[in-house]
């Protein structure tokens, strides 16, 4: 009888508890929906939820955003669940091991990755509030884990811009000024970066914070909640295909339940909805991708609307599509994912420890080598992502990632091994295989990102399980001697990039050798650098400069006592060039790719760490560019006229142009430059049979190459090249291709243009044959740098990133 009236007691406690609770339109002092939350008010809201009732809702803030903002999770469920949140997530986590007893389902929604994306944040309120309060019975046997805002930059500087041009009221008008947003939306992140697109590089800080707290949980069920065109209907679960070979059939199946739960509720409300179409499984970087290569049940929900759509606007359909209507259909597909996963905890328990049970893979181990700068930078990746690693000496076999045959890796030297022995098996199998395999050729993103090719690293991916004698790989101790005429290191990665701007920003005087050379009876090559004593004789400590630099990214410095070398040039030869502190500055607005902008941006302040001007297109023309001795030109698609021929006049005064991809077809259409087209030859058939209407789209893609590797040349005495051996595997975003200059092509392609992995139209492959990847020209007394294929992209092709640093230092 007594526990009869505690549980009773319980149960009127919380009943009362919730009922005090206030709604998000009682607390923000307006009706949700009829306006937009700044980051603030969601997080306060949040924080008072978490005050009313803290039996029921903990907050952790797992860090903050380059401006500052607080990034914050909330763990919802019951009074017990919540006090045994630990032991819950431990016993979870057992499931890696198949020794998991555990009897919750972990659901964990995320809102707003893409911050115009805004209704996310609202919905996010609501979902909150009603599950305290009239959705609290899937608690019993549930956790729920939600991040409001995943994107707090890009959500505040959509909503600011709004609140600053919306009409009152608003106005449904699409060609309203409120209906269009200005050249940096509010998508990306602080540094224009599209943190749906980063989940598996953890380029950026946001993703860097989340990762170290979704690998601590991974949840049975992840949704990332969206927004796409106004005019579409929603879309949920099932995915379209290509759906990667490693998802499972339950992961598979378990989405098409949820998918008609979900249908049933938006069929009862007359609500339109696709599914199984467009948004497919593979590019393994997303909020949905990555945590189902985790053994999640990952899913995107994408509600029409995004940044066009502000508080209401009239549709195609003659519809007007209001704020409240979005966050309508994201709470419906939130309430209905909590109740399936509380319907199928046990099923979910038992799939999810399924999933990491031993698997049959073709290769059971990834074996590379390599620069040990190289290797380092990938093992850091793998940390993140809690990819276990090890080293062997011994000779590894297997299929060779260059050749596509069967190799080896020989010598002596440590390899890094990453194998499939682990509970990360899935996600090492996709990160790493060789070629990944498409069941449709209409993708939504890249069909290839391989990492032994994006960290320019000799691979071999074998069938055995190979053991591995060591844990971790040490760099050499630095050995400085401060009595020296020079110190010399070599050039080959961005740990080297960094030691060289560290010392520039100490003024220190840095030389680089434009030919091989030999000294002390060891050999260097090209872009190795040289620091002199005499050429710093100003330089106060400058022994504790350079040796602390060298310390901090592991840089061996060998000492000479002279400058007479027994092979090559001398260290005072026209051969051996001073390095300058240049002044570079990039173009943003106008027509500029904001993402591409962004690659630039936080190349410079965040990877390379050397200051980068932007000059806008709007003031261009007002700026003095004979203050800058570098121009960087991100991906653009038009730029007037008069700009040009003030670009093109500062080259011919001295200046550097760098050109990323799409901004070369706006210099190929001038004639000054001496870059063109590369087109394939057309068949010369008489009489060509008619396409059908619904093949078009089939017969457009084979003009297209949706990311995919090839094998390029390299002419490793060319300045771009520096650092590089002869051979560079590239990243290709299109089908675009030119034809080699007349002279300086420093990385091609040639006559084999099929890509090692990925996917590419026939059309566009023929294109590819002898055409240019990295090249320069002349132009009066300066420079054009052409970057067909971007090294920049999205920050995660490391191998590339050393080819900008030349286009910057070495190119002269």
């Amino acid at each position: 009888m007594k526990f009869r009236f505690l549980i009773a007691f319980i149960f009127i406690s919380l009943f009362a508890t919730a009922q005090q609770i206030k709604s998000p339109s009682e607390f923000l002092g307006y009706e949700l929906g009829t306006r937009f939350s700044r980051h603030h008010q969601v997080v306060s809201y949040y924080k008072y939820l978490a005050d009313a009732v803290p039996e029921m809702v903990q907050l952790k803030s797992y860090g903050s955003t380059n401006e500052g903002r607080e990034l914050l999770l909330a763990f919802v469920s019951t009074a017990e669940n919540l006090s045994n949140l630990e032991n819950i997530r431990l016993e979870h986590l057992k499931a890696l091991d198949g020794n998991s007893e555990s009897k919750k389902a972990l659901v964990w929604f995320s809102y707003n990755v893409h911050g115009n994306e805004s209704v996310s944040s609202e919905a996010s309120m609501k979902t909150i509030y009603e599950i305290l309060t009239s959705k609290k019975e899937y608690l019993t046997n549930t956790v729920v884990i939600m991040d409001p805002s995943v994107n707090p930059d890009g959500r505040d500087r959509y909503v600011n811009w709004y609140n600053s041009y919306k009409n009152t009221p608003y106005n449904v008008d699409v060609n309203s000024k409120e209906h269009h947003e200005p050249w940096l939306s509010g998508r990306p992140n602080h540094y224009m970066f599209d943190l749906n697109r980063d989940w598996a590089w953890v380029t950026q800080k946001e993703s860097k914070q989340r990762l170290a707290v979704y690998n601590e949980w991974l949840p049975h069920i992840h949704v990332d909640f969206h927004e796409q065109s106004m005019d579409n209907p929603y879309y949920f679960a099932p995915a379209a295909e290509p759906m990667h070979e490693v998802i499972t059939k339950w992961q598979r199946d378990f989405q098409v339940a949820i998918g008609k739960n979900h249908a049933k509720y938006f069929d009862k409300n007359g609500w339109f909805y696709f599914t199984k179409e467009v948004f497919d499984l593979l590019y393994p970087s997303y909020g949905d991708t990555y945590p189902i290569y985790s053994g999640s049940i990952g899913m995107t929900y994408e509600q029409g609307g995004s940044g066009r759509a502000g508080l209401g606007v009239k549709i195609k359909s003659g519809d007007t599509l209001t704020l409240k209507d979005r966050i309508a259909h994201h709470f419906t597909t939130g309430i209905s994912t909590l109740e399936m996963a509380s319907k199928n905890t046990d099923k979910l328990n038992k799939q999810f420890s399924a999933f990491y049970a031993n698997k049959d893979f073709t290769y059971n181990s990834y074996a590379l080598s390599g620069d040990i700068d190289k290797i380092k930078a990938l093992t850091s990746l793998l940390d993140v992502h809690k990819i276990k690693y090890g080293f062997t000496t011994e000779t590894v076999k297997g299929l060779h990632y260059d050749t596509k045959e069967n190799g080896s890796l020989k010598g002596d030297n440590p390899k890094l091994v990453v194998s499939t022995n682990q509970p990360k098996s899935t996600l090492v199998t996709v990160l790493f295989e060789p070629e990944t395999k498409l069941t449709d050729s209409l993708t939504y993103d890249i069909t290839a990102w391989s990492l032994p090719y994006a960290y320019g690293l000799e691979a071999v991916a074998s069938k055995n399980m190979i053991n591995t004698t060591s844990e971790s790989l040490e760099y050499p101790s630095l050995d400085y001697n401060s009595d020296s005429y020079a110190y010399i290191t070599d050039w080959n990665s961005m740990d080297d990039a960094r030691f060289l701007t560290e010392l520039l920003s100490q003024k220190i005087q840095i030389r680089y050798a434009s030919e091989p050379f030999t000294i002390d009876e060891k050999s260097y090559g090209r872009g190795s650098l040289i620091i002199t004593k005499s050429d710093n004789t100003k330089v106060k400590d400058f022994n504790t400069i350079l040796k602390n630099a060298a310390t901090k990214h592991h840089k061996i410095l060998t000492s000479t006592t002279t400058g007479f070398v027994s092979g090559g040039k001398d260290f005072g030869s026209s051969a051996v060039h001073i390095i300058p502190n240049i002044k570079v500055a990039a173009l943003s607005g106008g027509s500029v790719a904001t993402l591409n902008f962004g690659e630039v941006w936080h190349f410079f302040e965040q990877q390379l760490h050397y200051p980068i001007t932007v000059i806008d297109n709007d003031y261009i023309n007002s700026t003095d560019l004979s203050e800058y001795d570098v121009l960087i030109l991100p991906e653009l698609s038009k730029l007037e006229k008069g700009k040009l021929e003030k670009i093109k006049k500062w080259i011919h005064n001295g200046g550097k142009l760098i050109a990323i991809g799409d901004a070369i077809k706006v210099l190929d259409n001038d004639d000054d430059f001496d870059i063109s087209a590369n087109k394939a030859e057309e068949e010369n058939d008489s009489i060509q049979k008619p396409e059908s209407y619904i093949s078009s789209k089939r017969e457009y893609i084979k003009k297209m190459i949706t990311g995919a590797i090839y094998k390029a040349k390299v002419d490793n005495t060319h300045p771009l090249s520096y650092g590089y051996e002869d051979t560079y595997y590239t990243l290709k975003l299109s089908g675009n291709a030119y034809k080699f200059l007349k002279s300086k092509n420093a990385v091609y392609i040639e006559d084999n243009a099929k890509p090692l992995a990925g996917f590419a139209g026939s059309d566009a492959q023929k294109q590819q044959a002898n055409s240019l990847v990295l090249g320069s020209e002349n132009m009066g007394k300066g420079k054009v740098i052409y970057m067909v294929d971007n090294p920049l992209f999205r920050g995660f092709w490391e191998n590339g990133k050393l080819f900008f640093v030349n286009a910057l230092f070495m190119v002269e």
